[in-house]
């Protein structure tokens, strides 16, 4: 055998030949023997192997030797013991012809058989390819675990070390080579791409949904974009409103009348204050005039009965200020949580997306899953 990997190189049994009288020379010596063989795992666990056998004489040319195989078809197969990992597929032979330049006259014979086999795929499914597929399932629920649960980064990076332990429990059964990156690998890495940016997703979430007016002022494009626009194409609902295209068109509408409005209504009011300026900066106009009605009727009452309907008044207006204040302050925060709801929802989708876009992609680029 010319690509004889054998420390004795000729791993056959000496055996003698039978020689027939019209010359005939028949032998046939058993032996093992052990070949060079070129792996390439780009299809891993679904690839195939091909090794090839090149027999042929060293000390005879053709003129001396013809060699050519008894069955067409390649070798025998019908001995073969079916292995648990490997599956033989077939033999072929090819019978070449050789011409060397220290001997450009004389012909050398060969047969190379070609051993092609397949990786039986089965082991490695059930214990790689279905767990990771699963993992990649349950980063989905990364976004449909509630952020006040306080697991949400939790679960994502329990997910990611399961992910790598899986990936160095893959890299053990996997040939050490760096002439291709196997289709396992990839998808091992596509996943934990996916689940790295959950992470992140998640992040942003969390900052959404923990936003307070007291640090952080909601923009209108988060309020409209996100809110409205974003949350009607992901066909979310929100108690208390309603999410269709002409009711958002109508809250726009009304939101820019209210911002004009207040904007004429204020410099209303700081002229009416230049010309009218008060006495004292606690007091309104409705104050103003009931001094003046007090002043014209009721002579008899005292500055002391003054002071203390002043104070009563401003106590009435501290309390409705603070009470309308915490009013806005929880409707921007439910903003806020809505608006981190919506971000949960669009990540949820696009991401299960992009996982089964890439589990089908693994599976039909696969040369043979079946």
């Amino acid at each position: 055998m010319y690509n004889s990997a054998d420390e004795s190189f000729d791993g056959t049994y000496h055996t003698n030949i039978v020689v027939y009288s019209d010359g005939t020379c028949f032998w046939l010596p058993p032996g093992m023997f052990k070949s060079t063989c070129n792996i390439d795992i780009t299809w891993f666990p679904f690839d195939d192997q091909f090794c090839q056998l090149k027999f042929g004489s060293w000390t005879y040319d053709g003129l001396n030797i013809n060699m050519w195989p008894t069955n067409g078809k390649g070798g025998d197969l019908q001995s073969f013991i079916k292995n648990g990992e490997w599956d033989l597929i077939g033999m072929p032979v090819k019978k070449n012809t050789v011409f060397y330049d220290c001997c450009p006259d004389n012909p050398y014979y060969d047969l190379t058989y070609t051993i092609h086999i397949r990786r039986r795929h089965l082991y490695y499914i059930c214990n790689l390819v279905v767990p990771s597929i699963i993992l990649s399932g349950l980063a989905l629920l990364v976004f449909i675990l509630p952020p006040d649960a306080g697991e949400k980064i939790g679960l994502g990076i329990t997910i990611m070390l399961s992910l790598c332990m899986l990936l160095m429990i893959a890299s053990d059964s996997l040939p050490k080579s760096s002439d291709a990156i196997p289709l396992l690998v990839l998808y091992f890495g596509a996943v934990m791409i996916i689940c790295s940016f959950s992470i992140l997703a998640t992040v942003l979430v969390l900052s959404l949904h923990h936003s307070s007016p007291g640090h952080h002022t909601m923009p209108v494009w988060v309020q409209r974009g996100i809110c409205e626009w974003l949350a009607w194409i992901l066909f979310m609902k929100r108690p208390g409103r309603t999410m269709t295209r002409k009711a958002i068109l109508e809250r726009s509408v009304q939101i820019e009348m209210q911002e004009k409005s207040s904007k004429s209504l204020l410099a209303n009011v700081v002229g009416e204050d230049e010309m009218h300026p008060l006495t004292n900066g606690t007091f309104t106009g409705g104050m103003k005039a009931l001094d003046s009605f007090e002043n014209q009727h009721i002579s008899t009452h005292t500055c002391s009965t003054r002071s203390e309907l002043r104070a009563i008044h401003k106590e009435l207006k501290t309390i409705t200020d603070k009470m309308k204040q915490d009013d806005e302050d929880n409707v921007v925060i439910a903003d806020w949580k809505y608006a981190a709801s919506v971000i949960d929802r669009l990540c949820l989708y696009l991401f299960s997306f992009l996982i089964v876009v890439i589990s089908l992609g693994v599976v039909l680029s696969a040369p043979h899953v079946v």
